[in-house]
């Protein structure tokens, strides 16, 4: 039951209302995973690289113009309380920025330099992390195998998420750029309808999806302000930091996992450079020895739209989860909702004021350390 509003706010819930229902079709995701990667795929294993492929995406069910002239009428100077204010004036500027992303999805450099502008790009550091990881010799691990269907990986997620006291409904689908993925807006579990998954990637995604990202968006259900669902200025670093800790803290992390994490931002920087999709793909493929398949599905994930930088928050968000838990600090709070840890002072000052409160639903991985690999924690331990 969510907690009577204070009188004094009722401006905060006033406008938290009005963005939300600005809110209600803006989700990135949603719009960007391309709805021909098969068909892609297949041309361009055909064609032996050559042919770059030529994704197509679901049309826009909101007006970009229109909304965002409507998230700059909004009266934040009604928001007294300057820490809050500040917070929504932050929002209002992320989202903008995001309905441009949105809009701009296929249309090339535009995309690119609204995706830049949501979610940066790799630096120098972050690029020689990557290579640190990937200069460690893979371990062959039966776990490794992908021999499960998606129909097997939906039933151990119903029987991981008897861990949970919430329901959600797992779809599968085949227009997904990864394995799997949270659908926020309808708290759904999208799996790839013709993937394979090894007993460890179950292992990952359980505690990457369940354990985090809807966890996340059922806490934020919660919340007495409809910004914790919709999400906080750049969530997705701290989401995903947040997402790839719990799979470390379940034991479920390894080096070929990393690996994975490390690949996208070599990918990432390779968009950077101005690569195009085929250089991206034979970059992965051709010089750091990744398996086709593995290699194209990078490649699409950081090229569709035009070029999408997000994937290097990955390792970027890990590290600073990892390090913010090793000094000592609770998470607790970073589960509240779709949140950033640089607003966390701010989360707990919202507790305070009675416009937030302390989420209902908490990650059992976190509950203790169960990483048995000496190997991640020394790279962990070491990235810059």
């Amino acid at each position: 039951m969510k907690p009577q509003v204070p009188a004094e706010y009722a401006h905060i819930y006033k406008i938290d209302a009005q963005l939300d229902r600005l809110l209600k079709n803006i989700e990135l995701l949603a719009y960007l995973n391309p709805n021909n990667i098969e068909q892609e795929k297949k041309k361009f294993f055909g064609s032996k690289f050559t042919v770059e492929p030529q994704f197509t995406y679901t049309r826009l069910k909101f007006n970009a113009f229109e909304t965002q002239r409507k998230l700059f009428s909004l009266r934040l100077e009604e928001i007294q309380h300057e820490e809050i204010h500040t917070l929504f004036e932050d929002i209002l500027y992320h989202y903008s920025a995001m309905v441009q992303c949105i809009d701009s999805i296929g249309k090339g450099d535009k995309f690119y330099y609204n995706s830049l502008k949501t979610f940066g790009t790799p630096t120098d550091r972050d690029v020689q992390n990557a290579q640190f990881i990937l200069h460690f010799k893979d371990v062959l691990d039966e776990g490794s195998v992908k021999k499960f269907t998606a129909d097997q990986a939906a039933e151990y997620f119903a029987e991981f998420s008897k861990n949970y006291q919430f329901n959600y409904k797992i779809t599968q689908s085949t227009r997904l750029a990864s394995d799997a993925m949270v659908k926020n807006s309808t708290k759904e579990l999208l799996l790839k309808k013709n993937g394979k998954f090894s007993a460890n990637q179950l292992k990952i995604l359980a505690h990457h999806e369940i354990g985090v990202h809807l966890l996340t968006s059922f806490n934020a259900a919660s919340q007495p302000l409809k910004i914790f669902s919709n999400g906080f200025p750049k969530n997705v670093e701290t989401q995903e930091g947040l997402a790839v800790f719990s799979e470390y803290m379940s034991g479920a992390l390894t080096l070929k996992r990393l690996k994975t994490l490390a690949y996208r931002v070599i990918a990432v920087d390779s968009l950077r450079r101005g690569c195009s999709f085929t250089e991206t793909f034979m970059q992965l493929h051709s010089d750091y020895k990744l398996n086709r398949d593995d290699a194209f599905t990078t490649a699409m994930r950081v090229h569709r739209g035009g070029g999408f930088t997000k994937d290097y928050l990955y390792l970027t968000g890990l590290k600073k989860i990892y390090n913010h838990h090793k000094d000592g600090n609770s998470l607790d709070d970073l589960l509240t909702g779709k949140v950033t840890l640089k607003y966390k002072k701010t989360i707990q000052k919202m507790e305070d004021l009675g416009l937030a409160i302390k989420p209902i639903h908490h990650n059992i991985a976190y509950a203790s350390n169960d990483n048995a690999n000496d190997k991640i924690d020394f790279i962990l331990n070491n990235l810059k």
